[in-house]
């Protein structure tokens, strides 16, 4: 660790119970007020899924999830010790495809760091800290230039790539043991994940990426709260922005959150958010996308999926082995695309190697 700053991120999460099923831990945190397990009886219930959900044409059930289980499993696609995914699309090939989109030489961020100060929709697995490490006791102030910052790395507001040993594959059911992406046993303990933790999944990567802004697209500012996106929508946004989703792209889904957020203030986004439905999963799975990534969780909340408060995640991490980025900040990019009329872009980001862990901050650069 290099002197002069500490970053210590916080394994809160992945550190919760040792030996646990993380997904388990995850559907109770989907069903509780700031991302966190009910209370109990004095807990709110959770609102309705959005009625079109249950609809004939969107309906999924708890059978057909666990039949996507096995049709859209990518388990051994890259061998039984492969523990990148999807993250393997991303050829040599790809990377020099994607360098060619820059014409411009404009960079933004995606990158959200956890706020600071406690809301309904942080601090969710622990408070975020930023101090000065090396105090004068005499005078109370900072002898250099040297920090400290501690945040639980899936907090509701920061934005971070799930590794694929944070969701164990669902329909193992209760007290079985916990399996993760490719077969591999969770095995978590108090040091995090001895398979497909962060620090398996390479050292970063740079690919195609693609903004589907889906509040330009329906003209409004933001998505309404429980607004499910179909894959009609998503095809929608490709003939509207001129693009093809496909093999080793990474997609990001704007749905407007932190533009809500900053008009109206925080909400419970872990319970009530916008994000891609269920009956998505198979369109995924033949477009072959290396990353999916949401400005809140991807998934609807609710789902509308019985048993299954986040089928994107149970599905494309332990099934396809497909990383997801969660909070993951679109704002500025929604702005600099809409200005190129350009929604396609060179996206570049580094995997902090975290021993165990279960996911990194994400800290990418689009640039056009």
């Amino acid at each position: 660790m290099r002197k002069g700053s500490v970053y210590s991120v916080g394994l809160l999460v992945a550190v919760l119970i040792a030996g646990a099923s993380w997904s388990a831990v995850s559907r109770a945190a989907a069903q509780a007020p700031g991302g966190q397990a009910a209370a109990g009886p004095t807990s709110p219930a959770r609102p309705a899924p959005h009625p079109s959900t249950q609809s004939p044409e969107h309906k999924v059930t708890g059978d057909q999830m666990k039949k996507w289980e096995k049709e859209l499993s990518n388990w051994g696609r890259w061998g039984k010790d492969d523990e990148r995914g999807t993250l393997n699309l991303i050829t040599p090939e790809k990377t020099k495809g994607a360098v060619k989109l820059v014409k411009e030489g404009i960079s933004v961020s995606l990158h959200k760091f956890p706020d600071l100060k406690k809301e309904i929709d942080s601090w969710s697995f622990g408070e975020t800290k930023h101090y000065m490490s090396i105090i004068d006791p005499k005078t109370n102030m900072p002898r250099g230039a040297m920090d400290n910052v501690s945040f639980g790395t899936h907090d509701g507001t920061s934005g971070h790539m799930d590794a694929l040993c944070h969701y164990a594959v669902q329909s193992n059911g209760p007290g079985a043991p916990a399996v993760v992406y490719n077969g591999h046993p969770q095995n978590l303990d108090l040091e995090g994940c001895k398979a497909n933790g962060i620090d398996r999944m390479g050292p970063g990567y740079v690919t195609r990426g693609i903004l589907v802004d889906l509040p330009l697209l329906k003209g409004v500012e933001w998505l309404e709260q429980t607004s499910p996106v179909y894959v009609s929508d998503l095809e929608a946004w490709e003939k509207y922005a001129n693009v093809k989703i496909g093999s080793g792209d990474a997609v990001f889904i704007r749905t407007g959150r932190y533009a809500r957020r900053a008009k109206t203030g925080p909400w419970n986004a872990a319970q009530l958010t916008a994000g891609l439905h269920a009956s998505v999963l198979p369109w995924i799975h033949q477009r072959d996308i290396a990353v999916l990534g949401g400005d809140s969780v991807p998934d609807v909340q609710p789902s509308g999926v019985e048993g299954w408060p986040r089928p994107i995640h149970d599905i494309l991490i332990p099934i396809m082995g497909t990383p997801l980025v969660d909070n993951g900040y679109y704002e500025d990019l929604a702005e600099q695309a809409k200005k190129l009329k350009r929604w396609e872009f060179m996206i570049s980001w580094s995997v902090l190697r975290i021993p165990g862990g279960t996911a990194s901050p994400f800290t990418a650069l689009a640039t056009f």
